[in-house]
């Protein structure tokens, strides 16, 4: 359950047309009516054919108009919406009336027993919601004592959820972004967009932010992806501000309707921006010879676990706010058909990127230039890379979840329960394709047998499940394409397992494709190389325990690092 208070309105009248409107442009309120009020004694025009709404709105101002005019405040009308989970059961009138008054006592709106407290009525407006409407000026001329009214109402809602035996909301912590009101949201369902300007300006300036590497750039780029920049100074003549507007989303008066920066949400305004963009590393120029950014950033990903693992929360919060940009990206380089999954996901998780402690920005500097990286070339068709990316971001995920969860942060982590189920949508999509690509060229059953061989002896604890996985025709080629280019399979296979640990992995089959498919793009040792590096791995593991001979396999003379027939 969800009590939300809004802005405190002049007309009283005015709020009761909308809590009693219906038709066009409101379908979402069905049947209308008084539920509740103060006295008992409200007027309620949906059942009493004799009640008009100018009389119900006189019951409410009646204590405002006999109060002294120098007294009365500005915006008297305080308004609550209560908000009821889809899956709660529908309440009957006596309950919603019961809950009204316990938020309205809780409040301080009205406390119980208060016969002289403010005036105040609850409207039934669907099954899922009633709107609590009352007027600030009790009737003994005094003002309430209502500070702290929401965090008051969301208190009791959270009694009100175990009272009721309705859903439990998380709790919030104060840094989620700021919803659209209800006139943005009725304004925007009027022009037939399925987002308000609000929501469609957050999207553009997180995407622009994480591919920025200055605060010059992001609000140049900001001003030339179609969004009303204004840019606020100091005398001095330093920023230290801006405000955007949708172009064509006006007001009655023909003006922009401009937001700033902390209004979209609190990591978007101008310092918090500064902040991160100055441990941003300028665009790396352009060369043949660059690493490849996918490889990169799935690199850095995957290392996440381990940061999150260290004890360094403000390092964490920077990793975890360096992994929301990556996401914030994503679609722009994904097939059309997987960016719904891709938004879904980066709106889903843009809850999770933000918590109470603060980011430390000097680190994920790696994860953040190799996005930005990504974020300057050319979309490209194959799906390789974006299904490498997506299969380590989802362990990454659970390990934010879990780190989360860890300093109870409630909202957070039901944030990156949402991004999971949407991101194993959008992996499957995006593997599909590379992972048939690789079962197709699947190697001779005798190469395979052996590949199998070296599953069993690196990853014991996993081989069944990985050579009963659909997907271990695509590893056994994986490791075939590795053997061809130079490396040794079983000691890449062994660096790939020894990178993360695969308990969180739904297939660690597919794990290990993509975790190998990235080593075995760099260059293969020469044979000396190899040699040296055999005989440091001997001595090291001979002075701490006796190497079993099932598990040693000497270097073989073969030019592409096949072990000897013995080991077949």
């Amino acid at each position: 359950m969800i009590p939300s208070i809004h802005k405190a309105g002049t007309r009283t009248a005015g709020a009761i047309a909308y809590l009693y409107r219906t038709g066009r442009g409101h379908e979402a309120h069905t049947d209308p009516h008084l539920i509740a009020s103060l006295d008992g004694l409200a007027p309620d025009p949906a059942r009493d054919t004799n009640a008009t709404f100018k009389q119900l709105a006189a019951y409410l101002d009646l204590p405002v108009q006999a109060a002294d005019p120098d007294e009365r405040p500005a915006k008297p009308v305080w308004h609550c919406s209560v908000r009821a989970a889809p899956e709660d059961p529908v309440l009957t009138d006596s309950h919603r009336g019961d809950i009204a008054r316990r938020i309205v006592h809780a409040t301080a709106i009205a406390p119980d027993g208060d016969d002289l407290a403010c005036r105040w009525i609850a409207v039934r407006h669907a099954d899922n919601h009633i709107h609590i409407l009352a007027t600030k000026v009790r009737q003994d001329g005094a003002k309430p004592r209502d500070s702290f009214s929401y965090k008051h109402a969301q208190a009791e809602a959270r009694r009100i959820e175990i009272d009721y035996g309705l859903r439990a909301v998380t709790p919030g912590d104060g840094t989620a972004a700021k919803r659209p009101t209800r006139a943005e949201t009725e304004k925007a369902q009027r022009t037939g967009h399925s987002r308000t300007p609000r929501e469609q300006l957050r999207t553009i300036a997180r995407t622009v932010v994480a591919v920025s590497t200055s605060p010059e750039e992001y609000l140049r780029l900001l001003a030339s992806s179609g969004v009303l920049v204004e840019t606020l100074r100091f005398p001095s003549g330093d920023i230290r501000g801006y405000k955007v507007a949708l172009d064509g989303d006006t007001n009655s008066a023909g003006k922009p309707v401009w937001f700033s920066g902390s209004t979209l949400a609190p990591d978007l305004s101008y310092p918090q921006i500064h902040q991160r963009l100055a441990a941003t590393d300028p665009a790396p120029a352009a060369g043949p010879r660059r690493p490849n950014p996918w490889h990169q950033a799935t690199a850095a990903t995957e290392r996440i676990p381990h940061h999150l693992d260290q004890n360094n929360d403000a390092a964490s919060q920077a990793h975890i706010a360096a992994f929301a940009e990556a996401l914030d990206i994503l679609p722009l380089h994904a097939p059309n058909d997987i960016r719904p999954q891709l938004r879904a996901a980066a709106a889903a998780f843009e809850r999770a990127s933000r918590s109470r402690i603060h980011a430390d920005h000097q680190h994920a500097r790696a994860l953040r230039n190799a996005i930005r990286t990504i974020a300057r070339q050319p979309t490209t068709t194959d799906g390789t890379g974006l299904a490498m990316f997506l299969d380590a971001a989802i362990l990454a995920v659970i390990a934010i979840r879990r780190w989360s969860a860890a300093r109870h942060h409630n909202q957070q982590v039901e944030a990156t329960r949402q991004t999971l189920t949407h991101f194993q949508t959008a992996y499957d999509q995006a593997a599909a394709a590379p992972l048939a690509a690789l079962a197709r060229r699947t190697p001779p059953q005798p190469v395979v047998e052996r590949h199998a061989h070296q599953i069993r002896q690196t990853v014991p604890a996993y081989a069944e499940q990985i050579l009963n996985d659909p997907s271990w025709p695509a590893l056994a080629t994986t490791l075939t394409d590795a053997e061809t280019a130079g490396h040794n399979p079983t000691r890449l296979l062994r660096q790939a397992a020894d990178q993360r640990t695969l308990k969180d992995a739904h297939s660690p089959a597919q794990v290990l494709t993509w975790r190998l498919h990235r080593l075995a793009a760099r260059p293969a040792r020469g044979p000396r190389a190899q040699a040296a590096m055999a005989r440091s791995t001997t001595l090291t593991a001979g002075a701490h325990r006796p190497v079993p001979p099932t598990t040693f396999i000497p270097q073989s003379t073969d030019p592409i690092g096949r072990p000897p027939h013995r080991h077949r």
